[in-house]
């Protein structure tokens, strides 16, 4: 009681100071999209946006020599970790097919879809053969114990793959996920590549069905830092894209055979998409036993609900990483508010949380962007400074801020009491991910949507 009082009371000083307000989403999805570019592995096109990135890690391969160059560091490090990523580029998918009027108004919708292009031509790459998927690259282990640019990694790069005799359901039905929702983003301005995917997509459905297992399991270099715990949401969420795509009935059915209709989500997250599915089968294809799970969600972040807030209005649900949590559930809400589920609920929750880290609570946490923004991401790359300089553990280890603006980023956040230092060296607040941006992107460019729709 004390705890809501004070949030209460805290939003109330918030609103009385002037500080909360609205924001220029525009400035936000470009600078979202700018941090995706900043974190793309391999041969960067000509039109490169980032000045201190170049060519990196173009001698990744697979155990045959597959070429698996492309895709994205995964946070402020240097691996490539499939499962974050395909779980990003799904949300990413959503948002664009969802609030493509938001990217429009914006002039952000082409750049968006180069931007999941470029993790989609990956998956690919890495879907090596109908019963082989790589699903990482670089030794994580390895990988954190260096610092410096990717650009001039010399480290032994292995990849581990799933395969019947090392399964990973769960990775292969998130990646089915994201490939089929790259179908319908890009099936009316590229068939032949939304094609290719779909395709890929069903194929790596297949994969996961019929060689079940956990795919940091089979990949233990993982484990440490991804660890999947279950594949059955996996199973329903990729049959659920699937049959969005396709509007066949064995994928529907499939959904239904892993999905729960009677389990409410802790979170919308890389290892959890139990309401993106019955969401998506909700709002999609008209599933509505799915639908009173996906309301207890929404109730359970909303003001009073069981997810707990700071005292200036976060919803705050784990140490690491609470913003990503909470624009994650924002995102959620919007693509329910789209729909009318408990609309005007869900708009002002959503607001609440993507305008907090915007700056609401009195500084911004997105890097480049707003009020006293975060200016020591916990990021190799811009850490350093230009080319030809030496960057290493010195760079992690100066006190000002990095020598590169990585825009767009969003940090992991404050503590449970709005508290949160901006050190480079605080990795559990201060790091950015790949999965952290994604709902966060999303959800901002359903508030820009919703501007059009008011007539802002």
């Amino acid at each position: 009681m004390a705890t809501r009082l004070m949030m209460l009371l805290g939003m109330i000083a918030l609103c009385m100071s002037g500080v909360a307000g609205q924001y220029n989403y525009d400035e936000v999805l470009e600078k979202s999209i700018l941090f995706y570019e900043a974190e793309r592995s391999g041969d960067l096109p000509a039109n490169n946006r980032i000045p201190y990135r170049g060519d990196s890690a173009l001698g990744d391969q697979g155990n045959q020599g597959q070429d698996l160059t492309g895709g994205w560091y995964d946070a402020g490090d240097h691996v490539k970790f499939g499962f974050p990523m395909a779980f990003a580029t799904t949300t990413l998918a959503w948002g664009i097919l969802e609030f493509r009027d938001g990217y429009e108004a914006a002039g952000q919708y082409n750049l968006a879809l180069d931007s999941i292009r470029w993790t989609l031509n990956y998956f690919l790459k890495a879907h090596v053969s109908d019963n082989e998927f790589y699903g990482q690259v670089g030794d994580a282990n390895t990988d954190h114990a260096y610092w410096g640019r990717p650009e001039d990694m010399t480290m032994e790069r292995p990849a581990w793959s799933i395969s019947p005799s090392a399964p990973g359901s769960d990775l292969a039905a998130e990646t089915a996920a994201a490939l089929a929702a790259g179908y319908l983003v890009f099936r009316d301005s590229d068939a032949a590549f939304a094609n290719n995917l779909l395709a890929h997509s069903r194929t790596l459905y297949d994969f996961a069905l019929n060689n079940r297992g956990i795919y940091s399991q089979s990949i233990s270099n993982a484990a440490g830092f991804y660890a999947s715990s279950a594949y059955e949401d996996e199973l329903a969420w990729g049959a659920a894209w699937l049959y969005r795509a396709t509007e066949e009935q064995e994928y529907l059915d499939r959904a239904y055979e892993f999905g729960t209709t009677t389990n409410t989500a802790w979170a919308y997250d890389w290892n959890e998409k139990i309401v993106g599915y019955q969401l998506l089968l909700t709002t999609s294809a008209g599933q509505t036993d799915f639908l009173p799970r996906v309301e207890n969600f929404l109730r359970n972040w909303f003001p009073g609900g069981s997810v707990q807030y700071t005292p200036l209005g976060l919803a705050w649900l784990a140490q690491w990483g609470p913003n990503r949590y909470a624009a994650n559930a924002a995102f959620i809400a919007l693509v329910s508010a789209k729909y009318n589920i408990l609309a005007s609920e869900s708009e002002q929750f959503a607001r609440s949380q993507i305008h907090y880290m915007l700056g609401d609570a009195g500084r911004s946490y997105v890097v480049g962007f707003g009020n006293n923004p975060p200016q020591q991401p916990h990021h190799r790359s811009s850490s350093c400074p230009d080319q030809p300089a030496e960057c290493d553990w010195d760079e992690f280890n100066q006190p000002g801020p990095n020598y590169q603006i990585l825009y767009g980023a969003l940090v992991g956040g404050p503590d449970q009491n709005d508290q949160f230092e901006d050190l480079r060296s605080d990795y559990i607040r201060n790091e950015v991910a790949n999965d952290y941006n994604a709902g966060f992107q999303g959800a901002v460019a359903a508030l820009r949507a919703n501007q059009l729709r008011d007539g802002k």
